[in-house]
């Protein structure tokens, strides 16, 4: 007896109608047409609410990962959902019914981040792996549980664990944040680096690209937020507003102000035509 290892289990016991997350959540969708809300949780579950009945909103569950969801991305015209989970996989799911179509089981680390073209229908997918995996959409919703074979291309070149990821909706340029503390640029129909851009002084945390995808947005744990031009290549713009690292970025349809969020506990709007 003295020689058995011990093990310790635990694990949560929660309501069977449970109807809030039991953890953060890492990412929103919201459906305009349906008004539905999709929250992405650390307890592994993507939860459903209708924004139009505030007294009772909570509508479902999608419960298939095994654990943190770190991004969710709709698409199809809000038929569909991918996710990207701590799991390590990629999953597609009906999101109007709710389950689970396919698994994608290709990365070999978590996955923290995706990104959408939605004039290609075409998703990305990335994570601590340090890969970049580009995905048709039409491709993936046709997937089923015993037929999930897919093809897909890959962009090489990052040398550290990736955090963020934007793609312009016309698929002619995609962006990678990380660890490394630059901006990898490639263009996803060749998948041939374009450049890489330096200024950041700590983990890339938050992209987003302009609709032609000639100017980025970057948030970092430097606590600063970034505005870049891919055409010069350089950052043509900085902004100091957090005092901690900036999670998150929403730029408006103009590409001339943007609404940010950070470890700060802050939300700011912040004119992007005026610069420290």
């Amino acid at each position: 007896m003295s020689g058995r290892r011990k093990v310790q289990v635990s694990f949560v016991i929660r309501e069977e109608g449970e109807r809030c997350h039991r953890a953060g959540v890492n990412s929103l969708q919201y459906d305009h047409n349906l008004k539905r809300l999709y929250s992405a949780g650390r307890d592994s579950i993507i939860r459903i609410w209708n924004v139009g009945n505030p007294k009772e909103p909570y509508l479902q569950s999608m419960e298939h990962h095994t654990d943190w969801v770190n991004d969710i991305q709709l698409c199809c015209g809000g038929k569909n959902i991918i996710s990207a989970s701590s799991d390590t996989t990629v999953k597609v799911w009906n999101a109007h019914k709710g389950f689970c179509m396919s698994t994608l089981r290709t990365h070999k680390d978590y996955v923290k981040a995706l990104a959408y073209a939605r004039d290609r229908e075409q998703v990305a997918s990335a994570g601590l792996d340090k890969a970049i995996f580009l995905w048709d959409v039409n491709t993936l919703t046709a997937l089923t549980a015993s037929n999930n074979t897919v093809t897909t291309s890959s962009l090489n070149g990052n040398k550290d664990s990736i955090y963020s990821l934007a793609m312009n909706p016309a698929g002619t340029v995609i962006v990678s944040g990380s660890t490394e503390k630059v901006l990898r640029v490639w263009d996803p129909r060749t998948c041939a680096k374009l450049m890489k851009l330096k200024g950041h002084t700590d983990n890339v945390k938050a992209l987003v690209l302009n609709r032609d995808g000639t100017q980025c947005l970057s948030g970092s744990s430097d606590g600063t937020v970034r505005l870049w031009s891919l055409g010069q290549q350089r950052c043509i713009a900085t902004f100091s507003c957090h005092q901690e690292g900036v999670w998150a970025l929403q730029p408006n349809e103009a590409f001339t102000q943007v609404v940010s969020s950070g470890r700060d506990a802050n939300i700011f709007l912040t004119d992007l035509r005026q610069s420290d």
